[in-house]
């Protein structure tokens, strides 16, 4: 059963609501970051990003800039530009883009579930970053960044959250980036519990973005049990941030990559190479979009080919029948020599948001050739998290952005 409970979210008034929301802390590089804070006395980036307070070169990871992010967030709620919420209350959480929404529960979901694979992940996580949010959440008492989680869509819920929605947002405004934002509070208890019990009868909920910031919650909520032996378990340092979408209203844009190099190789004698093991043939049209799962796109002088692979080059273990799997599998290790493409610096890559075009620039300004994907399906997602295993690194690509600072979860000091 996967475990949920309401909190008493510590959110911005409405009046500030738009100005305080940020995109994620790991969007940004420290640089932009930095700009982005500039004047801003609102931002929640200032506190996700705390080092932006500080000289540049300042170490980013010292313990006075975590010290700052929790006097900036304690300022914020002394002003009452945050407001705690009186009574523990779920929340409703749309985001519009390009006309189409996805509406997500902002919940508790419980560490335990976590550990005990209840909460099913895809992605292994690097210790150094996990560090990083460890101290932010350790130092601040709270959670800022909400964890996307993702279910199978069950109609109970979703009547439940439609009646509600019926009613006017407490809070909406559309972000610089076009995103339209929407909060419903859910305080009614016959409502509470009845998610409470749809959400208890499922067997998982997945992690579909935001794999550090789950595994930091977790790792601080083991150094508040040890720290508190006689714990029981209802403390709010059980639970972590998180907002649960229906995976039918689940957008997951494609994760492109752009190679430094051709290897040594002309463009003719690459294509060469690739058609052993895909049918390939120039694009009808430029740049080239893939249609189908099994097709890819490939940029190379200037001149865009379309990729299917052959039938006999498709796998069924749920890994490796990922499209992304076959690049790497049949094209950028033995044609590239590319052994580890989250450490090799010949290969970079680019989200689906920035639109083929960027591959085109990218070829024009420092690539020599781009493939373009089809996305990742959600259903796949799901597969692999069941069998237990995980994706190739830059396999996903989710939009709109879930924004930091609407919904904090404080956790006892």
């Amino acid at each position: 059963m996967a475990v949920i409970r309401p909190f008493k979210a510590l959110r911005p008034n409405k009046e500030t609501a738009a100005s305080v929301a940020a995109l994620p802390y790991d969007v940004y590089s420290r640089e932009e970051a930095r700009e982005v804070v500039k004047g801003d006395d609102l931002t929640f980036l200032r506190i996700d990003r705390p080092e932006t307070q500080f000289p540049a070169g300042h170490d980013i990871y010292a313990e006075e800039v975590y010290d700052k992010a929790d006097e900036m967030l304690q300022e914020m709620e002394e002003k009452g530009i945050f407001v705690q919420d009186p009574k523990a209350c779920y929340y409703i959480y749309e985001l519009t883009m390009d006309g189409r929404a996805q509406t997500g529960l902002v919940a508790a979901s419980s560490v335990d579930d976590y550990m005990n694979n209840v909460i099913k992940k895809h992605e292994n996580t690097r210790k150094d970053k996990e560090a990083d949010r460890i101290h932010h959440v350790d130092t601040c008492s709270a959670q800022t960044g909400p964890i996307f989680l993702a279910y199978r869509a069950k109609d109970e819920i979703r009547s439940l959250i439609s009646r509600i929605k019926e009613q006017e947002p407490e809070v909406a405004f559309v972000s610089g980036d076009g995103i339209a934002h929407k909060v419903w509070v859910i305080d009614t208890d016959a409502d509470v519990e009845a998610l409470t019990e749809a959400f208890a009868a499922m067997d998982h909920t997945y992690i579909a973005d935001g794999h550090h910031r789950a595994a930091s919650a977790v790792r601080v909520s083991l150094r508040r049990r040890e720290a508190k032996p006689d714990y029981t378990g209802e403390e709010e340092f059980n639970y972590f941030l998180s907002v649960l979408f229906p995976d039918d209203e689940l957008m997951i844009l494609d994760y492109n990559r752009v190679l430094k190099d051709l290897n040594g190789l002309s463009a003719e004698d690459m294509l060469a190479k690739i058609a052993t093991v895909c049918d390939v043939e120039k694009a009808a049209e430029a740049p080239y979009h893939p249609s189908a799962k099994g097709e890819m796109g490939f940029l190379v002088d200037g001149c865009w080919y379309k990729l299917t692979v052959k039938a006999e080059k498709t796998m069924d273990d749920p890994v490796e029948a990922l499209d992304v799997a076959f690049l790497q599998r049949e094209i950028l290790k033995p044609m590239w020599g590319i052994e580890d493409p989250k450490s090799d610096t010949r290969i970079d890559f680019v989200g689906g948001i920035r639109g083929l075009e960027e591959l085109e620039r990218r070829c024009k300004k420092d690539c020599a050739a781009a493939f373009s994907m089809y996305p990742t399906s959600i259903g796949e997602l799901f597969s692999v998290a069941d069998a237990d295993l995980l994706m190739p690194p830059k396999s996903t690509w989710f939009e709109p952005k879930l924004r930091s600072g609407l919904f904090i979860h404080k956790i006892e000091r």
